[in-house]
């Protein structure tokens, strides 16, 4: 796959003076602000979607959406990309196989996706809501491993830490807490961002565990399924569309992930804990 970067000048983030007001007390100081820009993946030529993102690791951006899109089915597939910067964002050209490009054109897909949205303009059912197959049996990974990596999370958010706006994907190992991290405004970019990532570098997407920042949607869990990753966990609640998916793709989706608990929602066997489970259940009405 050859890449070019061409005068690719927009920052993560700008500086500017703003009022800041702490009960009684007034100051002016300079604040980080994140930035937003739209991104536009340009497919053989042909504008496929604009995504609204922060304008870093988008050559991890493109190949990673352009996987768990189901645009291509192998990093290999994508034979260039080149990146341009514009006076109003960011063009990234990407050259795929023919076929696969024949394939996108059928979807009839050309729009604009906003920073929260995942659907990316699907134009139909089926396009919206594609199951992902059932995922290899995995890891297992204690809840020290889990407890560890979230520990570790926030100092690895270059990003957030000055602008407390951006959601990040985090990779941990077992052993190793977190391995790699890709941010961005729009938490499914970030998980793209870092699915392109760990593909460009030949990592096994069984051998770890990926935590996001934010709620877990049901295209996280579906982007995450689509290349092979095991447990997803987030730190905010999953939805009931992404639980069923998680329970028949095999994945284990873990939600509320803090410092001092978690939910799992399915598949629990992969996560190990030492402390005594207890069953607040009752399912018996006798006195």
């Amino acid at each position: 796959m050859q890449s070019l970067l061409l005068d690719l000048g927009w920052p993560s983030y700008q500086q500017r003076p703003v009022d800041r007001w702490q009960g009684s007390q007034h100051s002016i100081q300079q604040d980080y602000i994140a930035e937003e820009v739209p991104v536009s993946l340009v497919y053989n030529g042909m504008p496929h979607v604009v995504m609204l993102a922060t304008p870093t690791n988008l050559e991890d951006f493109a190949l990673g959406f352009s996987i768990t899109e189901g645009i291509i089915k192998t990093p290999q597939e994508i034979l260039s990309t080149r990146i341009y910067n514009r006076s109003n964002g960011i063009e990234v050209y990407l050259q795929i196989p023919k076929q696969r490009f024949d394939c996108l054109t059928d979807k009839g897909r050309n729009l604009a996706g906003r920073t929260g949205c995942g659907l990316c303009g699907a134009s139909t059912l089926q396009q919206v809501i594609r199951q992902p197959g059932p995922v290899s049996k995995g890891i297992t990974l204690t809840s020290q491993d889990l407890l560890s990596a979230l520990s570790d999370i926030r100092q690895h958010q270059n990003i957030n830490r000055l602008t407390g706006s951006v959601h990040a994907a985090a990779w941990a190992i077992p052993g190793q807490s977190i391995v790699d991290l890709r941010e961005d405004v729009g938490r499914h970019n970030a998980l793209d961002k870092l699915i392109g990532s760990l593909l460009r570098t030949k990592k096994d997407l069984s051998a770890g565990f990926v935590i996001v920042t934010s709620r877990a949607s049901y295209e996280l869990v579906q982007k995450a399924a689509s290349v092979g990753i095991t447990t997803l966990a987030a730190i905010s609640a999953p939805t009931g569309l992404a639980i069923r998916m998680a329970d028949e793709a095999g994945l284990t989706l873990i939600g509320f992930a803090r410092d001092d608990q978690h939910v799992i929602y399915t598949h629990p066997q992969r996560l190990i804990h030492n402390a005594p489970v207890i069953n607040l259940i009752n399912t018996n009405n006798e006195n």
